[in-house]
């Protein structure tokens, strides 16, 4: 598989599966110490990646939970935050600015901190009240927050399942690496397709709207410099759909949650227009050990995976590394 470390892959997924006992050990804590609210906070990417469990406990849970712009939460605030918050911090770096202003800000307000990271290090690691550490590197950050809100919803009455949700995990390095080898002829196809588009329409819903965000705005603009529109398949018919024509490259991000068919009716006016539209449904992958009640959660770990391999052949086919960047930690703002 092109530029595809499977070694250092499996050490990564492992090391994350690992924090289970410290992870529950901390649940276990925040719950036993009365804290009654989940702040998640992030930026770009890492912001993004808060959605999916926002929307698990929004959907399942009493419990106060939402997620925060680092930035804006700085100078907006949150009512609810204070000494019976537990504030949610992830960083690939542990080195994102406006998370670390965020993390002081909350730790201002009594907020317990938590930061995931792969740098002990790290200055975020060294300023959150608690740092779980895993291999460095390691992406994205779906096992933690599964591990850390399947142990906090089960200890609340409101998730059946988790331990055997966590111990099906321990199957997920060989069931992602089998994921990356399917979806590779499939990235290939769609990479050289699509070396000369530069505008794409990006569709998806439930727990794969934070990923249709983040491929978005972190990946196609980022680090390919490509022009898109992203729209929630919830969304699309309030607006964005006046965009479509009949070339249009529209890619569709299809999971497994109860929102599949408001992705499925966005796909199909989508297929009405253009005749470009490429589809990316979890659905198509066996994922052996894993429970078909516990695939819709992992719909956001495996879409990770497969689109991981059609970024690595975009940056091939259109001769653009996935690390070039004009201005973000490039220049001063």
């Amino acid at each position: 598989m092109l530029k595809f470390n499977e070694t250092e892959f499996v050490a990564q997924t492992e090391s994350l599966i690992a924090l289970r006992p410290q992870i529950e050990k901390v649940v276990d804590r925040l719950l036993d110490e009365g804290f009654d609210n989940v702040l998640l906070v992030g930026a770009g990417g890492t912001y993004a990646q808060m959605w999916p469990y926002e929307h698990l406990a929004r959907r399942t849970s009493q419990l106060p939970v939402r997620a925060a712009v680092a930035a804006e939460l700085v100078v907006s605030g949150d009512a609810r935050l204070g000494e019976r918050t537990a504030a949610v911090f992830t960083s690939v770096s542990g080195s994102t600015d406006d998370s670390l202003r965020a993390i002081e800000y909350c730790k201002s307000r009594g907020a317990h901190t938590i930061g995931f990271t792969g740098y002990p290090d790290s200055p975020v690691a060294r300023n959150v009240d608690t740092a779980l550490i895993s291999e460095p590197k390691a992406w994205p950050f779906d096992v933690q927050m599964l591990l850390f809100f399947g142990r906090l919803l089960s200890r609340r009455g409101e998730f059946e399942g988790y331990d055997r949700l966590a111990d099906e995990l321990a199957a997920l390095p060989r069931v992602l690496v089998d994921v990356a080898r399917q979806a590779e002829p499939l990235a290939a196809a769609f990479a050289e397709a699509h070396k000369d588009t530069d505008y794409h329409f990006l569709i998806g819903g439930g727990n794969l709207w934070g990923f249709t965000y983040l491929y978005s705005m972190c990946i196609l603009e980022e680090m390919q410099w490509l022009r898109t529109t992203r729209v929630h398949s919830a969304e699309f018919f309030h607006g964005s759909l006046e965009l479509l024509e009949e070339d249009t490259s529209v890619v569709v991000f299809q999971g497994e949650d109860e929102t599949r068919p408001l992705t499925d009716r966005a796909e199909a006016f989508a297929k009405r227009v253009s005749k470009n539209v490429t589809v990316f449904d979890t659905r198509d992958f066996p994922l052996d050990g894993v429970s078909a009640e516990f695939r819709g959660l992992l719909s956001p770990l495996v879409m990770d995976t497969v689109m991981d391999r059609v970024s690595k052949h975009l940056e091939r086919v259109r001769d653009h590394s996935l690390d070039l960047r004009r201005y973000y930690r490039v220049m001063d703002y």
